[in-house]
C-alpha cells in the first residue's frame, strides 16, 4: 500500500541559537532525525519546537530499539499554542499508513487542528496482553515506547500535555485499553475499536474516560468474548472501566441511530464518562471509516472517529 506520511524528519532549532541540530546518530534515547529534506534547518517561534507543519517518520530509541512513527500536523499548526496530541494505533499485521486511511484521522485532524501521530508496533504487533503477535509473545515494551514517544513529541510539538489521547483498531485498541491502565499519568482519555481489556490486572491512578466501540457480529474480537484466546466479553470491559472509574447508577442511552447504539456512565469519578458504542452485526472494522468488507459490515450511522474526537474534546487530564 502506497504510504500516506512521507518520511521528512520534523524540524527543530531552539529559538535564538544557531546551533546546529541533532541528528539520530548523536541523540541517543528519544532522539530524532531532525533536519529537513532539503538538509537546512529553520527557527521556531515556540523554543525547540516544531518550526512549521510537515508530515514526517520519525524515530526514536526506547528501551534500546529503534522505533517509529509517522506524524501528521495539520496545515493550521500554531507553534506558539499548544496543540491537542491523538496517537492512533494500527492493528495486527497493519501499519500506520493504513491505520491513517482505515480511520480517516487525517481529514479530522485538518479540520480541528490537532496533531495525530501513527506509532509503528514491532512486527507489525502491539503486546497488549492477550494480543498480539510477536510483540505479546517476547513481552515487547510498547507502553515505555509511547511514553517515550510522548516525551520526544513534547521536545518537537508545542503539545498540551493535557490533551493526549489514545485510539486504535483492534490490537491497537486493546493497547489503548492498556495505556489506559498502566500510563493514566500521561493518557487523558482513551477510544479503542474493535479491542478489549487483554491485561488481567488494570490499576490506573485515576478515572480514565473511555470510549469503546464495537461491532456485535466481529469474527475477530467477539463481542461476547473468547475463553480459546483470552478475549473477555465487550460487556465486561466495559463494567469493568465503569467500576475502575467508581461510576454509579446504570448507563444511560447518548446515540441511538439505524445499526449504532451508545451507551454511557455519566456519574464517575474526576468527571470521567465511560461509553460504550455497539454496532449491531458490526464486523472486525473502523465504524464510518473505510469498508473492509472481508471482516464485515462497517457502519454508516455513526462515524467514530468524528464521535471520539467530540470525546476527546470533553476530557482533557484533571
Amino acid at each position: 500500500m502506497k504510504r500516506l506520511i512521507a518520511s521528512a524528519a520534523l524540524v527543530l532549532l531552539a529559538c535564538g541559537s544557531s546551533a546546529p541540530v541533532q541528528s539520530q546518530d548523536d541523540a541517543g534515547d528519544g532522539g530524532t532525525i531532525v533536519r529537513n529534506d532539503s538538509g537546512t534547518t529553520t527557527q521556531s517561534a515556540c523554543t525547540g519546537k516544531l518550526a512549521q507543519p510537515v508530515d514526517a517518520t520519525i524515530t526514536i530509541v526506547s528501551s534500546g530499539i529503534n522505533r517509529t512513527a509517522e506524524v501528521h500536523v495539520p496545515a493550521s499548526y500554531d507553534p506558539t499554542k499548544a496543540t491537542a496530541l491523538v496517537l492512533n494505533f494500527h492493528g495486527y499485521t497493519s501499519n500506520g499508513p493504513e491505520e491513517a486511511l482505515l480511520s480517516g484521522m487525517n481529514a479530522k485532524s485538518d479540520k480541528e487542528g490537532f496533531v495525530v501521530v501513527y506509532p509503528e508496533g514491532l512486527n507489525s504487533s502491539w503486546n497488549a496482553g492477550a494480543c498480539c503477535g510477536v510483540s505479546a509473545q517476547n513481552g515487547v515494551a510498547d507502553v515505555q515506547f509511547v511514553s517515550d514517544l510522548i516525551d520526544s513529541l513534547e521536545v518537537q510539538i508545542c503539545v498540551d500535555a493535557k490533551r493526549v489521547f489514545a485510539t486504535g483498531m483492534s490490537n491497537g485498541g486493546f493497547l489503548s485499553h492498556r495505556l489506559g491502565c498502566e500510563l493514566s499519568d500521561r493518557i487523558a482519555a482513551i477510544a479503542p475499536v474493535a479491542g478489549v481489556l487483554g491485561i488481567p490486572q488494570c490499576d490506573p491512578k485515576r478515572a480514565v474516560p473511555v470510549m469503546h466501540f464495537h461491532g456485535t457480529a466481529d469474527p475477530l474480537v467477539p463481542y461476547d468474548g473468547s475463553t480459546t484466546l483470552g478475549f473477555p466479553p465487550v460487556p465486561e470491559t466495559f463494567a469493568g472501566w465503569a467500576s475502575r472509574d467508581g461510576c454509579t447508577g446504570d448507563p444511560a442511552s447518548t446515540y441511538d441511530k439505524g445499526d449504532a447504539h451508545c451507551a454511557t456512565y455519566d456519574k464517575c469519578g474526576s468527571s470521567a464518562t465511560v461509553t460504550l458504542c455497539t454496532i449491531d452485526q458490526g464486523g472486525h472494522t473502523w465504524p464510518g471509516g473505510l469498508p473492509v468488507p472481508t471482516l464485515g459490515k462497517t457502519s454508516t450511522d455513526i462515524n467514530a472517529t468524528d464521535e471520539m474526537w467530540t470525546f476527546f474534546t470533553k476530557h482533557p487530564m484533571p
